[in-house]
């Protein structure tokens, strides 16, 4: 396939394109703006190959889109592009106004003008929390935060050029996923590089949040099925094989890293904290995917990937993620 892979610089998104590109040879377009968590570096093993190229621009910005879909001349658009971090969401929600919904609306308007069928990558967050149970593809969204009400409203956005126009639209929504890229202001990557480094680990109130983990590739193969094999209109969640609570992964990242656990320190929860989310996976199943890695031998050889690539991490933490850092949490990294 040729496709058109917006956000691709991300950390889910180039876990995909590097799935389409070495796995399957598919020719790769990657439109990605570069924000902070949004870096080429996560595209180096994939860079110069055959069918592997690169554009710098905004999905929010139409030129930047056409120039992207010109050079690519794609079959389908996978866009991954979004602010994904719940915590800035609260603190300046007007990136994911204009990321997600603006964003989307521009990458729609472009897939109908060119005949182009189109996936959109979201999240179990638009369902808001479940205390027991399992969200089917039928549950109600319930978004709690400007992250998920936004992208609640580009999943709406999407299924209307579906039903309006005829768009060739699917939507697939993950569970939290982890694994190697991931930017360190997420839950296991911040805690990893703390424990390696022997700064406090900040869980947020009781540490008792429950999350239904999936690991970045994964997902990736869930996306690359929906795109193949999907029914246009539909939406398809995609789940990880394991729960876990928040304070449970940070006792694993200890004892993973040979950290003290007398470095965890409850912090004052975030507002509106969702309790638990949980994905049922049945519909995507249905199209022949299943996760392949559990939770245990996930976050072991993501511990791997942090201690062997400093040259990854070390370039962030010396850099914008530091002041995010103290203001987020009222303290500097030490390390």
């Amino acid at each position: 396939m040729k496709l058109l892979v917006c956000g691709g610089a991300g950390f889910i998104g180039s876990t995909f394109a590097r799935q389409r590109l070495l796995e399957h040879g598919d020719e790769v377009t990657v439109l990605d703006k570069l924000t902070y968590a949004g870096r080429e570096e996560n595209l180096r093993d994939v860079a110069g190959r055959d069918g592997y190229s690169f554009l710098r621009g905004a999905i929010e910005e139409p030129e930047a889109v056409a120039a992207a879909i010109a050079a690519g001349r794609p079959e389908a658009i996978v866009n991954f592009a979004a602010e994904t971090h719940v915590d800035r969401s609260i603190a300046e929600p007007d990136a994911f106004v204009r990321t997600h919904a603006l964003g989307t609306y521009v990458l729609l308007e472009a897939a109908r003008e060119h005949g182009l069928a189109y996936l959109q990558v979201s999240t179990d967050e638009v369902y808001g929390s479940i205390e027991l149970g399992t969200f089917t593809e039928e549950s109600p969204l319930r978004p709690s935060s400007p992250y998920s009400a936004t992208k609640t409203g580009a999943d709406l956005l999407v299924q209307s050029y579906f039903h309006t126009y005829g768009l060739p639209a699917t939507i697939c929504r993950g569970s939290n996923n982890y694994g190697p890229y991931q930017y360190p202001e997420k839950l296991i990557p911040l805690m990893i590089l703390n424990a390696l480094h022997g700064d406090p680990l900040p869980v947020y109130g009781d540490g008792m949040q429950v999350r239904n983990w999936i690991h970045a590739s994964d997902f990736a193969r869930a996306i690359g099925h929906v795109l193949e094999h999907g029914r246009h209109g539909e939406v398809y969640n995609a789940g990880g094989p394991d729960e876990e609570a928040n304070i449970e992964v940070v006792r694993r990242i200890i004892e993973l890293t040979g950290a003290s656990e007398s470095l965890i320190e409850h912090v004052a929860d975030r507002p509106g904290h969702d309790r638990r989310y949980s994905l049922s996976s049945e519909k995507v199943r249905a199209l022949g995917w299943e996760p392949r890695v559990r939770f245990q031998e996930g976050l072991e050889e993501t511990v791997r990937w942090y201690r062997e690539n400093r040259w990854w991490w070390e370039p962030i933490r010396s850099g914008e993620y530091r002041e995010y850092y103290a203001r987020q949490y009222g303290r500097a990294l030490q390390g």
